[in-house]
């Protein structure tokens, strides 16, 4: 038999044990064990067979070392048949997860018994496909049709507690997965309980599908792998059961050579690859328990909530007594939340607003800090202050942090005796929910500090990036770029409503100008005027924007913006005074307005992002073309189910792309100069992956 699963028999019982280590993945060792396994219990003539995992888990789901490679027999689906189809009781005990494959293998068995702890679910529409082996058909019949689609179409994980209500798991027991499945298999068997397939159990009523699947895929904003699963388990209703395996099996390699399935695989690597750094081997991060924050508005208060939710201990500064107290008001609106939501208990809550969290106007409390994150206004001369008050009151070897958006990390250091302790830790609002964190290292930041910088992350759960120094780092330097085509392209014409509406239809949660009404535009604004002075005369700037924020108008803070908002209403109607103020900048400067077509606006606004994407690559800003998709996906909304910016790219096709850059330079030579990593690749032949591949 196959090495990774291991026979056992023990009176009229075959116990088979997966011991494919870490997780017990379902590659092709472990499937052959399992048929081989089923084979032998069969000729020894057992009553019943049980299948558990060894070590911390039943089967956690695919192998990921064989995504997107020929698939190799036995396929999972036969497998699950063949345990179903066996003429004696065959019974799983699930701990830790059972995830995708695991659980298709689980409902193939006839009973299912679980510890409290095990967690079950379906999470392929997440890769960009859907439970290939039996899942949408045999899930329904359990469960039901309204927990069955819920559970396939989002991915979730289901706790045990929760999967034994549905009718998933028969049974929970404590114990060891082993004895607690040996326990239910005699329970079984002196009970005289009879052979249970789910493929026999009858096929739940059908319900409008049709109405299910649209409203699946607008709330999917365009992904198509939950969709396509309510097709498969709609199947389940209509046809027999083998009838409806082949539909799901046909449905699910459809999906498998969609773009979106390669956006979705690209993520999932990427995501795991992001935080790994070769120059951070062998780095010890300094031991970090307790930090500081400076400043206690939207973005301090979301980091000290976030510090204090991983375990971490909290002093915050502030100006003054009445803005400490507001900052603790934040902070405790934040932690309130967590309580509702059941993040917290109670007992945490209030644990964690007494003597895990000080707020105080002295910086003498942060006498012991291990790491201080400066988050006060963007401004040089204010940040340069702090950190020469933070060098002074801070012990040393303590790691000094600014979570600027776009300044110099560099000229931050230098206000400080120690600039080897300096980094930037640039946080996205609200800290405590948003999942990025871009590490900005500067010239002298030491590699133990970065190393911490990256475990920090990881402790907040965050998806740490590693950013090189420039103006506005990875994201918010290219944010800039796009959102100038989009300036651009309203100045020619377009109006900031169809493009809103043309980035919210390929798949962004909200257009960039609804973005910056909720960000606040005054923002921009500053942003604007601290770069007039150095900007190039061939720039163009539009300036009905600075406009609208003289009269007051900064977004939904304002109640009004590019849109109108009522109160209490956090969607917006357009402003007619953008609209007018739009038509008079074009006529000052002599511009016909031309109209734009949907393809056009997201041709150049994606072009102008990849294009400095492969700029912030090419200089080193980010190391790799992953790091600036994790970049886009986790702190700017763009669709998970795309990879990125630059997986994007490469499904598009590189020389097209630089091709039609080429030809808007024709008009615009200043914005469109073609980025010369593009160039490069597309001279070679080669991808934006490649360079991923190659680190």
């Amino acid at each position: 038999m196959s090495d990774a699963i291991a026979y056992e028999r023990i009176g009229d019982i075959a116990v088979l044990k997966a011991q494919n280590p870490p997780v017990n993945a379902l590659g092709q060792a472990v499937r052959i064990g399992l048929i081989e396994g089923m084979d032998r219990a069969e000729a020894d003539g057992v009553r019943a067979v049980l299948i558990y995992g060894d070590g911390s888990t039943f089967f956690a789901g695919a192998d990921i070392r064989e995504f997107g490679k020929t698939p190799l027999e036995p396929y999972l689906p036969d497998v699950c048949n063949r345990i179903e189809a066996a003429p004696m009781l065959v019974v799983s005990a699930l701990h830790g997860t059972a995830l995708g494959g695991g659980l298709e293998v689980a409902l193939a068995t006839h009973y299912r018994v679980a510890v409290p702890a095990a967690r079950v679910g379906l999470p392929e529409v997440l890769l960009g496909v859907l439970p290939g082996a039996g899942g949408t058909q045999r899930l329904p019949r359990v469960a039901g049709i309204e927990a069955a689609l819920d559970i396939i179409t989002t991915g979730r994980h289901v706790g045990a507690a929760e999967a034994l209500e549905l009718g998933v798991i028969d049974k929970l027991a404590e114990g060891d997965p082993r004895e607690v499945g040996l326990a239910f298999v005699r329970e079984l068997l002196a009970d005289g309980a009879p052979r249970r397939p789910v493929s026999e159990l009858p096929a739940p009523t059908p319900v409008d599908f049709d109405a299910i699947h649209e409203q699946v895929l607008r709330k999917g904003r365009g992904q198509i792998s939950p969709a396509t699963a309510v097709r498969a388990v709609q199947a389940a209703t209509e046809l027999p059961f083998f009838e409806g395996l082949a539909c799901e099996r046909a449905l699910f390699r459809e999906l498998m050579e969609t773009d979106q399935r390669q956006g979705l695989i690209h993520a999932f690597f990427s995501e795991r690859a992001v935080g790994k750094l070769p120059e951070l081997v062998g780095v010890e991060p300094r031991p970090v328990s307790a930090i500081g924050v400076i400043g206690g508005g939207t973005m301090g208060a979301g980091i000290a909530t976030a510090a204090l939710l991983s375990g971490l201990r909290v002093a915050l500064i502030e100006m003054t007594g009445e803005a400490a107290e507001a900052a603790r008001g934040r902070i405790e609106g934040n932690l309130s939340g967590a309580r509702k939501r059941g993040k917290i208990s109670d007992a945490q809550y209030a644990a964690l607003m007494g003597d895990a969290l000080a707020v105080s106007t002295d910086y003498g409390a942060l006498a012991d800090a291990d790491l201080v994150i400066e988050a006060v206004f963007e401004s040089m001369d204010v940040k340069k202050e702090v950190f020469a008050r933070l060098d002074a009151a801070c012990k040393p070897g303590a790691v000094l942090a600014t979570n600027t958006s776009y300044l110099d990390v560099n000229e931050i250091a230098a206000a400080t005796t120690r600039p080897a302790d300096v980094i930037g830790l640039h946080f996205f609002s609200p800290a405590h929910v948003m999942r990025l964190l871009e590490v900005v290292v500067a010239d002298a930041t030491a590699p133990d500090v970065v190393a911490t910088g990256f475990a920090l992350g990881k402790r907040l759960k965050k998806i740490s990036v590693r950013a090189g120094v420039c103006d506005g780092f990875i994201g918010n330097r290219i944010l800039a770029t796009y959102r100038t085509c989009a300036d651009h392209m309203v100045l020619d014409g377009a109006s900031p409503y169809q493009i809103d509406k043309v980035l919210t239809g390929f798949g962004f949660a909200m257009g960039p100008f609804a973005v910056a009404d909720l960000a606040g535009l005054d923002i921009g604004w500053a942003t604007r005027k601290r770069k007039a002075a150095t900007r190039d005369p061939r720039e163009r700037v539009p300036t009905y924007a600075d406009v609208l924020c003289e009269e007051g108008n900064f977004g939904q803070k304002t109640g009004a913006g590019y849109y109108i908002y009522e109160a209490g209403r956090r969607a917006g109607v357009p402003n007619p005074r953008v609209t007018a103020l739009i038509e008079a900048e074009r006529a000052d400067r002599g511009i016909t307005p031309r109209d734009f077509s949907d393809d056009e606006i997201l041709r150049r606004y994606m072009a102008a992002m990849v294009n400095e994407s492969a700029r912030v690559v090419g200089e080193g800003i980010a190391r790799r073309p992953l790091d600036v998709d994790m970049t886009l996906l986790f702190g700017y909304g763009f669709p998970r189910y795309y990879g990125g910016p630059l997986k994007w790219a490469d499904i598009q096709g590189l020389d097209g792309l630089l091709a039609d850059i080429r030809r808007f330079a024709e008009d615009d030579p200043w914005f469109w100069q073609p980025a010369p990593l593009l160039e490069q690749l597309v001279a070679e032949g080669r991808q934006f992956d490649d360079l991923n591949k190659a680190g």
